[in-house]
């Protein structure tokens, strides 16, 4: 008998079998096949929600998945995904919010992915119109020299406070998102606090429209805000100037109280996918399409620009991007996988 010839053939099977076995790990969702949903946090800003329905889409179509939306504010729905009540926040701010880095120190979540190809990019804005004026609509510059945010100081006059015409006014993010509180530490540092009103909108809906409002009208206005998004793909923009990244001083803005924090720009930040820890560790299937989910900034941009003039829905402008983009589909999930995706959108 010929023991090597029976034993390599049993090799070549157990390998077959073993590479049946790995194919269908990759290509099937535990926690989905036993059909439970999994629960996304309803994210408020239109980059996370256009992220969101992508994710959504592409394991529903692809994987068989069920899935929903829970609406909450950040520190809810995020605080819910640690207790697992909710399995993924889609479009985490990596490191700017100290109950995360600290559920992910504790094994409560993980962190994967990077959503942006490059990061992303936050800070202060004013309307191009404002530096350079708009001769289509007869708009002067009112402050033709302004690059950074030490030029503030004194332009307080240019952008004033409707409420208080003897200060200027920044507008800040709504109190409870993380970049309320930094901006406010920036705006100590950069002895601008005394001079400008740290004003509050009540909603990321409010603080759009704000700004809108104000582009629309041609008046100047100072506001925070970050790429990728749908407002400053629509209306031009010039991000002033802040003193260089610090990592000291980034302590003293970052999620603190600190009365005395020094000047920093803000990092750039990759962009990450949280999951619950018992989810990840439940559906590897799942946690690995969602680290592998990654877009160029232009193509956010496109779409939100796209989300903007068209008014179309985050679930709408999902669709046609996996339509347009079946190349980077299949970096994400296996062929077969990205077959029944592409296969329901033909439909």
């Amino acid at each position: 008998m010929n023991y090597r010839k029976i034993l390599g053939v049993a090799a070549v099977t157990i390998g077959f079998a073993s590479i049946s076995a790995s194919a269908s790990a990759a290509t099937t969702s535990p926690w989905c096949s036993s059909g439970k949903p999994i629960k996304f946090a309803e994210i408020g800003w239109d980059s996370g929600k256009f992220f969101t329905e992508v994710a959504r889409y592409v394991l529903e179509k692809g994987y068989g998945c069920k899935t929903e939306t829970v609406n909450g504010s950040n520190s809810i729905t995020l605080g819910a995904v640690a207790t697992n009540d909710l399995q993924v926040f889609v479009e985490y701010w990596n490191g700017r919010t100290a109950a995360v880095e600290t559920a992910a120190k504790e094994g409560k979540v993980k962190l994967v992915g990077d959503l942006v190809k490059g990061g992303s990019v936050e800070g202060f804005y004013v309307p191009a119109y404002v530096v350079q004026g708009d001769p289509k609509r007869n708009i002067k510059p009112v402050a033709a020299g302004l690059k950074a945010v030490s030029q503030l100081s004194s332009l307080s006059k240019v952008f004033p406070d409707p409420e208080d015409p003897s200060k200027g006014s920044i507008l800040n993010c709504p109190i409870g998102w993380q970049c309320e509180s930094d901006n406010s530490q920036k705006l100590k540092a950069y002895k601008l606090d005394s001079e400008y009103t740290n004003t509050h909108p009540g909603t990321g809906a409010a603080m759009d429209a704000t700004i809108a409002s104000a582009y629309e009208r041609g008046k100047p206005i100072v506001y925070y805000y970050y790429q990728p998004s749908t407002l400053l793909a629509k209306y031009p923009s010039v991000r002033l100037d802040e003193p260089a990244y610090n990592a000291q001083c980034w302590k003293t803005i970052n999620s603190s109280k600190d009365p005395n924090p020094c000047p920093s720009a803000s990092p750039v930040t990759n962009l990450k996918v949280v999951v619950s820890a018992p989810f990840a560790e439940a559906d590897p299937t799942t946690v690995d399409f969602l680290s592998k989910l990654s877009l160029p900034m232009s193509a956010v941009n496109q779409a939100l620009a796209s989300m903007g003039s068209t008014k179309a829905d985050p679930r709408t402008l999902a669709v046609q991007y996996l339509k347009s983009n079946p190349q980077e589909l299949a970096t994400w999930v296996p062929a077969d996988v990205a077959q029944k995706v592409e296969a329901s959108i033909s439909k």
